[in-house]
C-alpha cells in the first residue's frame, strides 16, 4: 500500500545508464533527485565521482551498474570495477549476473561470481543483483534468486532495461519476491514508465523501482495515492 507521492519517491532509483550519457546530464540528473526526493540516483560507473560530489550533502544515495549491461565480465573486472566505485563514493552496486552460467544451470559459478563483487565491499554498501529475469524461466529466476541469497546480495534486480528479451514484469517480480521472502529486496527496473505500472510493481513485490521517467509517473499520481 503506498500512501503518498513521497513515499513512492522513496523507493525510486532515478536512473541515467545511456552510453552517451554526459557530465552535465549526470549533474541534471543530481539535481532533478533532490527536487523530486528520490531514494538514489543510478550511474555509470565513470559518473560515479561526479555525482557523489553533487549529492554529498544530502541524504540521496548513489548507485553504480558493475558488469554492465551484458554481465559478461570476468568476475575479477566486476571486483575491480566495484572497487573503484567504492573508492569513488558509491553506497550501492547493480551488478550483473552472468547469463551463460545461469542458462548452462552453474548456479555455484553464478553465486562465485557475485560473491567476488559482494566480497570486495563493506557491509554497509548494498549489492543488486541484475538477474535478466526476461532471459530466464520462472525455474531460473528462483535458481538465480537463492545464488543472489547465498552470495550475500541484499536485493534481487530484474533487469537492465537493455536486453532485447524485455524488462521487468510483475510475473517476475511476484516470483522473486516469493523466492526471497523478505529476506533480500526486490527492485523492479526496465520498461517503468507510467505510474500505473510503477505502482503494480509494487504490488507484485518490488522494493525498490529503477526509473528514467521518474518525474513524469510521480506527476501522474494524485495525493494520497493508494494501489489498487
Amino acid at each position: 500500500m503506498i500512501e503518498d507521492r513521497c513515499e513512492l519517491a522513496g523507493m525510486i532509483d532515478h536512473t541515467l545508464l545511456t552510453p552517451e550519457a554526459t557530465a552535465a546530464q549526470v549533474r541534471a540528473l543530481c539535481d532533478q533527485a533532490r527536487e523530486l526526493q528520490v531514494y538514489a540516483v543510478c550511474i555509470s560507473p565513470t559518473m560515479v565521482e561526479l555525482a557523489a560530489r553533487e549529492l554529498f550533502d544530502s541524504e540521496i544515495k548513489v548507485a553504480a551498474v558493475i558488469g554492465f549491461p551484458s554481465g559478461a565480465h570476468q568476475s575479477e573486472v566486476k571486483a575491480l570495477e566495484a572497487i573503484r566505485a567504492a573508492s569513488n563514493g558509491v553506497d550501492e552496486a547493480d551488478m550483473v549476473i552472468n547469463l551463460g552460467l545461469a542458462l548452462a544451470g552453474d548456479w555455484g559459478g553464478v553465486a562465485a561470481d557475485i560473491a567476488a563483487v559482494r566480497d570486495v565491499l563493506t557491509e554497509g554498501q548494498i549489492v543488486k543483483v541484475i538477474i535478466e529475469t526476461a532471459v530466464l524461466s520462472p525455474e531460473q529466476i528462483v535458481a538465480a534468486c537463492h545464488a543472489a541469497e547465498g552470495a550475500g546480495a541484499d536485493f534481487v534486480k530484474t533487469s537492465t532495461g537493455f536486453h532485447p528479451a524485455g524488462g521487468a514484469s510483475t510475473e517476475a517480480v511476484a516470483i522473486m519476491a516469493a523466492a526471497v521472502g523478505g529476506r533480500l529486496g526486490v527492485k523492479a527496473a526496465g520498461g517503468i514508465r507510467d505510474a500505473e505500472t510503477a505502482l503494480r510493481m509494487i504490488e507484485a513485490g518490488a522494493t525498490r523501482l529503477g526509473l528514467s521517467a521518474t518525474a513524469a509517473i510521480l506527476n501522474d499520481l494524485d495525493q494520497p495515492i493508494r494501489s489498487a
